[in-house]
């Protein structure tokens, strides 16, 4: 598998999201692509995510037009085993139009599938940046809206934020019902 820039066999860019092939792929690769494609944050703290939890990459002809990487939820009182957040999604400049969102509807059912401890997906978007098309488009539905705030504190010091201190929208996509 090639990132999408680099040169191989093949050639053709696909002309629609249904003709990517969306697979789990290794996450280092992922994180490679999100430092070239990821519109806000190219960088992803690393943990013990890397080996735990899935990666996924749209491809066509071998080439990768989109990235994927999910991890347990950052918010420390969500579920933290029957929870996935998406903490990126990088897509191509080139790559077709609604490959996130085909992505994300591909991806929701390879998880139902594959991983039956989980019972719901989180993700959220940047208001400044972001509408949220591509969740409703997957069929997420909006779960709330978190306002933006810096992480820095006097016991925890760190550089000027990377992320934007807007709000940021909460979807989710529940794929099993809650067992009580």
């Amino acid at each position: 598998m090639r990132p999408e820039n680099q040169a191989g066999e093949g050639g053709s860019i696909p002309t629609s999201a249904l003709q990517l092939w969306v697979e789990r792929i290794d996450t280092e690769l992922a994180l490679s692509c999100n430092a070239r494609w990821h519109s806000r944050l190219p960088k992803l703290g690393t943990g013990f995510f890397r080996i735990q939890y899935p990666s996924f990459g749209a491809t066509y002809e071998g080439q990768l037009y989109a990235v994927a990487i999910w991890s347990n939820p950052v918010a420390r009182l969500l579920p933290q085993r029957e929870w996935l957040e998406l903490r990126r999604l990088a897509v191509a400049a080139n790559a077709p139009r609604f490959t996130a969102s085909r992505m994300l509807a591909v991806m929701t059912r390879m998880i139902r599938r594959t991983m039956p401890h989980v019972m719901t997906l989180v993700s959220y978007h940047d208001t400044s940046v972001h509408c949220g098309a591509i969740y409703r488009a997957a069929g997420w539905k909006m779960d709330g809206i978190t306002r933006g705030k810096d992480w820095r504190t006097a016991a925890r010091p760190r550089r000027p934020p990377a992320v934007s201190l807007a709000p940021k929208v909460r979807w989710v996509r529940v794929l099993r019902p809650r067992r009580i």
